[in-house]
């Protein structure tokens, strides 16, 4: 068919417009819920973003983002999910055990990634670590708790009872204290536990340790993790020892820990979401947990709460905190 040349023109236009229209039929969005602020889920947050970033899903090409937290209160974390559910984006991803939870329960229909949950399979989120056939699929930050205990020794090799503060509403937390509960004796050391459901109770759950306990491990409890500098002004004025498995706690404090990078912890999530946004599902996607751990260690802290670090252990730390 010969068409005018004014006619063949506004043709090609039209098909040009056409073709650049297409994909932003549908802009895609991306909420991002996390429980609290701190240094490890704002470094999770901002992993995802960055990942997110180099697979071309940006806000200036089209990408619709937002983050609210819920400010270490699972009610308003439910009014964040039922928020995010009604906006109706692409993708939830929700960071940290109470915030998954919070989001899974509300829908079975959109695509969930959780982030930073220790043991997604007890707090509910998935059947098992395999692909779930589900909406819910993510990244785990759990540890060996082997290991952690492997480094109290190393730190405090004379210690028999080990105290825990923790937050008893939070699953990942009630997770690990089991597995220390029967994991330590093995070692020859036994658990205090110290409860703190409010980030507030953090300060008065580990005076409540004091002459009690040879040394205070912390995994990643929302809770503790937010007012961590309260566990140090005890840790310093008492002499005890603590050993966390957050690394960025040695920066506040903390002598030693063997934790993960959450910054790359949140890559791996963004890669994740990135693989639903381009058509996955999340059920076909197995858990994922992260093989990377680094040590981190503080001599200064060290001298603060009564001990003295080995050489070899000061020269394994993949960072030493001045």
């Amino acid at each position: 068919m010969n068409l005018h040349p004014v006619l063949r023109k506004l043709a090609g236009v039209a098909a040009v417009v056409g073709a650049l229209a297409a994909p932003q039929a549908h802009a895609q969005s991306v909420a991002v819920t996390s429980i609290v602020e701190h240094p490890a889920l704002d470094s999770v947050k901002d992993g995802i973003q960055e990942a997110l970033t180099k697979a071309g899903y940006t806000e200036a090409k089209g990408l619709k983002w937002q983050f609210q937290t819920a400010q270490g209160n699972t009610a308003i974390a439910a009014q964040i999910a039922r928020k995010f559910i009604g906006d109706k984006p692409d993708v939830i991803v929700a960071i940290a055990t109470p915030s998954a939870q919070a989001v899974v329960a509300a829908t079975k229909t959109i695509p969930v990634v959780y982030s930073a949950v220790t043991d997604p399979v007890a707090a509910q989120l998935v059947p098992g670590w395999g692909a779930s056939g589900t909406n819910v699929t993510g990244v785990s930050d759990a540890l060996s708790l082997e290991k952690q205990i492997e480094l109290i020794k190393k730190v405090v090799p004379n210690a028999k009872k080990v105290g825990m503060v923790y937050n008893p509403g939070e699953a990942n937390s009630v997770v690990v204290v089991k597995q220390m509960r029967e994991l330590l004796p093995k070692a020859g050391m036994s658990l205090v536990e110290a409860t703190a459901a409010r980030t507030v109770d953090v300060g008065a759950a580990a005076r409540s340790l004091v002459g009690k306990v040879d040394v205070i491990y912390t995994n990643t409890d929302n809770n503790v993790v937010s007012a961590y500098e309260s566990l140090v002004k005890v840790g310093n004025s008492a002499k005890i020892p603590l050993i966390a498995s957050d690394t960025d706690s040695v920066k506040r404090g903390a002598i030693a820990a063997l934790g993960i990078n959450y910054h790359d912890l949140g890559l791996q999530t963004g890669a994740i979401v990135v693989r639903i946004l381009k058509g996955e599902k999340p059920g076909d996607i197995a858990s994922e947990t992260s093989v990377k751990q680094e040590l981190f260690v503080s001599p200064g802290a060290a001298q603060k709460q009564g001990v003295t670090l080995s050489d070899a252990l000061i020269k394994s730390a993949a960072q030493v905190i001045k």
